[in-house]
């Protein structure tokens, strides 16, 4: 039901549609595959003594694949508010925004009421729970880890967060392998 929704609210032409999720990368990065010696019975994987991870706030429009990222320290309504301002700042003027999101608390905050009241433009449409393979920014994140996390080795946060926002910088601009990778109809 919720696709179809989507589909026939994608044809109207003053309309962006926004999928929005936050996100951790890990600063170990993660582990995909890896070639070992058959004379090697004991590998050795490098890996970062932390669970130090990058928070980020994003959203990525499906209408022509632009991507809005904010680093989070912590993930609650103030900050998820910073994101929205952000995030209203950079659409594109004159056109309605509708943000598609998870249920997360914080998307349901009694902090956010009154900014969002006053939002002409800005609508959010939730989710049904436990659904994240309706949410496309998932694809965007799951791309970001294989380009730029996956069989990495990060001895500092500085060198995780500057693979992840450089991956982030080139989607900045509408771009056609978000566009595709999001696309709704």
């Amino acid at each position: 039901m919720h696709i179809k929704k989507l589909q026939s609210l994608a044809k109207q032409d003053d309309l962006d549609i926004w999928f929005e999720d936050e996100c951790h990368f890990q600063q170990h990065g993660s582990r995909c595959t890896m070639w070992i010696p058959p004379e090697e019975t004991d590998p050795v994987v490098l890996h970062a003594p932390t669970r130090k991870k990058l928070g980020v706030y994003g959203a990525v429009c499906a209408n022509d694949g632009r991507l809005i990222v904010q680093k989070a320290e912590k993930f609650c309504a103030q900050s998820f508010l910073d994101f929205l301002r952000k995030l209203v700042r950079r659409g594109r003027k004159h056109r309605k925004m509708l943000l598609v999101l998870d249920n997360a608390r914080w998307h349901h905050a009694i902090l956010l009421r009154p900014w969002l009241q006053k939002q002409k433009r800005l609508s959010l449409d939730f989710l049904p729970p436990y659904s994240p393979e309706l949410n496309h920014i998932e694809r965007v994140w799951k791309l970001t880890r294989r380009l730029r996390t996956h069989n990495q080795y990060f001895q500092e946060m500085e060198e995780l967060t500057s693979a992840v926002f450089s991956q982030f910088k080139i989607w900045r601009q509408p771009n056609e392998t978000l566009k595709r990778l999001c696309a709704i109809i």
